[in-house]
């Protein structure tokens, strides 16, 4: 029942999902029931009930029953699980330099990955044709049917409009601003599509996936500086107009003139991102042998001792721990967690943006406070996109839109 823009189940009036079945679902894919008698003792409904909703799910190939090995007497209870054939998810990780992507079931589980290696400065016709592609060949080479994709997320280094799925004014980012990308994948994917931002993506990863004690601030330090938020509810705070997070270009004290690429000086972007550290360094972000010469360039030097390697490192963990201790201040988290290519450089920026951090946030604000580094490394924004989009398949409307599929 789709149309050729994905959209139909969006614009069509969806069928009203029983209680009941929402229930039946929510246990299952919660992993808090796994046959017919736990789920009618878990949710208070009458075994016919459970039964009628287990069958129209297995009928819609939602569900999946398997036999169980193991009985104490009797015969075994037959097992209640995801059905594969129930579709997927197709995610990705856009950066400067390179886009993740990853094809994942509905469980949350990733089936397959890879990397395109593809500039974002080469503009979103380019990108988008090439990361598609590469999703669709993820999708054959995983066996599974580009059909029934289910949802695609996709994460940009920029602020976005979360209600168009378009970036909002990126530095950077040629072509981009209010580049209509959700509805490009809608297009191609015939399913539908969010975009948000990557320091987002990577806060709830953490959250759900890494399971890190909420709420989560995730500050990403790459080609520019960004913050997302995951609250204990799981949910993302984006801000009035999609522009929360964007902490990269909050003056510095120590920012001096640095032009930022926004126009003003003294960003901390423009001094303690990890494209100034390496720009302070001479050392060059990529080359064609090796488009993240930058990141290995930099990690050799610190492993090396290199004195000005070191100092700016240090320096850069100063600025950002300011930065941070200013943030801890506003939402008072419960884990701060670093990201981007400076947070591999664990040693150096971790203790430098912790000392920072102690020395200025009141005891209030940091007395349970957990910071680290991320715990999923580059794929903490692919695990956030696969939790929303599972978020939205699992919602009221994404049930629907199965059970009419």
């Amino acid at each position: 029942m789709r149309e050729d823009d994905g959209r139909s189940a969006d614009r069509a009036l969806l069928p009203a999902v029983p209680v009941g079945l929402r229930r039946v679902l929510d246990l299952v894919v919660a992993g808090e029931a796994t046959n017919r008698a736990e789920i009618a003792r878990r949710s208070g409904l009458a075994r016919s009930t459970v039964g009628q909703q287990v069958d129209q799910l297995l009928g819609r190939d939602i569900l999946q029953e398997l036999e169980s090995g193991e009985s104490v007497r009797g015969r075994p209870p037959r097992l209640l699980a995801l059905s594969p054939r129930a579709g997927t998810i197709a995610v990705a990780d856009v950066d400067s330099l390179e886009t993740r992507i990853a094809i994942a079931d509905l469980g949350g589980r990733i089936l397959a990955r890879d990397t395109v290696l593809v500039r974002i400065d080469a503009g979103p016709e380019t990108v988008l044709e090439l990361v598609c592609d590469r999703l669709f060949a993820l999708l054959e080479r995983s066996g599974c049917d580009p059909g029934r994709v289910r949802q695609v997320v996709m994460g940009l280094p920029a602020p976005v409009d979360p209600s168009r799925g378009s970036p909002l004014r990126p530095n950077g980012m040629p072509g981009w601003d209010g580049f209509p990308v959700a509805e490009r994948l809608r297009t191609r994917f015939r399913a539908p599509a969010q975009v948000d931002n990557d320091a987002n993506l990577m806060a709830l990863g953490e959250a759900v996936h890494a399971r890190a004690e909420t709420p989560v601030l995730c500050l990403k330090i790459a080609t520019g500086i960004g913050a997302g938020l995951a609250t204990a509810d799981g949910r993302i705070y984006r801000g009035a107009d999609g522009a929360a997070g964007d902490v990269g270009h909050i003056r510095s004290l120590g920012g001096g003139t640095a032009l930022c690429t926004c126009g003003n000086v003294g960003c901390v972007r423009a001094i303690a991102s990890h494209r100034a550290v390496l720009r302070s360094l001479g050392i060059p972000e990529s080359t064609e042998e090796d488009p993240l010469h930058g990141v290995h360039e930099l990690a050799e030097r610190v492993a090396d001792n290199d004195p000005p390697a070191v100092r700016a490192l240090r320096q850069a963990a100063t600025e950002i721990g300011e930065l941070a201790a200013m943030l801890v201040y506003m939402f008072n988290p419960r884990t701060l967690v670093l990201g981007g290519p400076l947070s591999e450089l664990r040693d150096d920026l971790l203790s430098g943006v912790r000392a920072v951090v102690y020395q200025r946030a009141l005891p209030l604000a940091t007395r349970k406070l957990t910071i680290t580094t991320t715990q999923l490394g580059a794929a903490s924004a692919l695990h956030g996109a696969v939790a929303l989009a599972t978020g939205d398949v699992f919602s009221e409307r994404g049930i629907a839109r199965l059970l009419v599929d």
